[in-house]
């Protein structure tokens, strides 16, 4: 498996949104408000705050599901170390507002807190120059073994890791097997894309449901498939590759199974954390999603008719041998080198995100596949939970299977900028309207990427 790679760039001005969510999942549109600006916290809470001679800690984050994990790693600590207790004051702002606070605070010197959130599409922001964060080498080096390490890799720089992970976001495909069982089809036999499309073939005409949804306002329908097939929208050298063959190829196949084989349709609302998409899904409209394992929350919160009928299986392959996954989202959590205590926050967030307990918390806790792939086969993460009830008992013995099969992503600061052209232009322009075909949807946006990196 390749690296993440990392370049330096200007400060991001536009929201892009998919990294972590909260118990409800991860995804875009779920890590807070996107409104940015001047102004307090939308929440605070003070985790700990009865343990007497505590040692303050400030946190600053996005989503305010994310504190869950750190009420119950506070609590344990205390428990645990009685001599040196922590009290954690955990403030939540919008997205755009936090990040650029929190790069201006560590840029002036002064007003970070001890430690942060930073979402994957800020990060390479704040690993420009003298990095201002705290490296966390001395409490990652120990565990990495246990770890996927590509969810580590995309917050290092120069051999030094700075961010720790909520997630894996390994993709899959959910399955509604009441509506694949009617259609005549063994979920179990679906190997490869083709497969998939021809299962497709058999939904549509022995049942009312399409086979799945493309999205054209979002990227979960077309990021995950080129980085399956080892593709990205940058190379190992960060030199932007939007429009070569493979990413053209795969756009294709999505405008293929929307308008030639008709097996699937546009997601109602765009994409599939609309307001539209969850009623269409959970009245039965399509049989099959992919997205990653974060989202498993989201049919819990908004799909509840369908608790009992989804599963959960590896991605179609594109070749025999192929990879069955892809690693999506993420937020690393940081030490700012503004802390007065920077022994007790490094240790403290490793007890947090890097320990087992810590990890089997984060499934416990947020319903996240946890980092540390080695408490997969924890009894402590087979108890009973919403995400067993609603879907099956073998999540974990998927993701076993899937272990090493994720591609490594390339981010760069033009992130933002590429993903902004795939949600208005081009998935809009090759899918829904027909306006372009994939090569030329694609280079057009490269040419705009070209253009802003020109202008700046």
């Amino acid at each position: 498996m390749k690296h993440w790679s990392i370049f330096g760039g200007a400060m991001l001005s536009l929201v892009y949104l998919a990294g972590c969510g909260g118990g409800s999942g991860d995804g875009s549109g779920s890590e807070g408000s996107e409104e940015g600006g001047e102004g307090e916290a939308d929440e605070v809470e003070v985790i700990g705050e009865d343990s007497e001679d505590a040692t303050e800690l400030t946190f600053w984050t996005f989503n305010e599901q994310h504190i869950g994990i750190y009420e119950d790693a506070v609590e344990r600590w205390n428990e645990e170390y009685e001599d040196r207790p922590i009290k954690l004051q955990a403030e939540v702002y919008p997205i755009e507002q936090m990040n650029n606070n929190l790069l201006l605070s560590l840029q002036s010197g002064s007003g970070a807190p001890d430690m942060a959130d930073i979402e994957i599409s800020y990060f390479a922001n704040f690993l420009e120059g003298d990095v201002q964060l705290e490296s966390m080498n001395e409490h990652v080096e120990p565990v990495l073994d246990d770890m996927v390490e590509e969810r580590f890799d995309i917050y290092s720089k120069d051999d030094n890791y700075y961010g720790m992970p909520y997630h894996v976001g390994a993709t899959v495909m959910y399955y509604n097997t009441d509506i694949m069982e009617e259609a005549g089809v063994d979920i179990d036999e679906i190997v490869t894309w083709d497969d998939y499309v021809e299962a497709g073939e058999q939904v549509v005409e022995n049942t009312d449901s399409m086979m799945t949804t493309v999205e054209v306002d979002e990227h979960f329908s077309f990021w995950p498939l080129i980085s399956q097939r080892g593709s990205d929208y940058f190379n190992d050298e960060g030199d932007l590759t939007l429009a070569d063959d493979t990413n053209v190829d795969t756009l294709q196949f999505l405008s293929d199974m929307v308008n030639e084989d008709e097996v699937a349709e546009v997601t109602p609302g765009g994409f599939h954390h609309s307001e539209e998409y969850y009623g269409y899904m959970n009245d039965g409209g399509a049989a099959s999603l992919m997205m990653p394992t974060w989202y498993m929350g989201r049919f819990i919160d908004y799909m509840p008719d369908l608790e009992g009928k989804m599963e959960i299986r590896p991605l179609p392959v594109w070749e025999e041998g192929g990879n069955r996954t892809a690693g999506m989202g993420g937020t690393g959590t940081v030490v700012t080198n503004q802390t007065e205590e920077p022994e007790l926050a490094k240790e403290f967030l490793a007890y947090a995100k890097l320990s087992e307990e810590g990890n089997i918390a984060l499934w416990q806790e947020l319903g996240f596949d946890p980092p540390m792939y080695t408490v997969w086969d924890d009894e402590a993460m087979d108890e009973p939970n919403p995400y067993y009830d609603y879907f099956d008992d073998d999540i974990f013995d998927t993701l076993l299977d899937l272990n090493g099969e994720i591609e490594a992503l390339n981010i760069t600061p033009d992130l933002p900028d590429v993903q902004s052209e795939i949600h208005t232009n081009v998935l809009n322009s090759a899918v829904r309207q027909q306006n372009q075909d994939p090569e030329e949807a694609l280079k057009q946006a490269e040419e705009a990427v070209r253009s802003g990196q020109t202008e700046e």
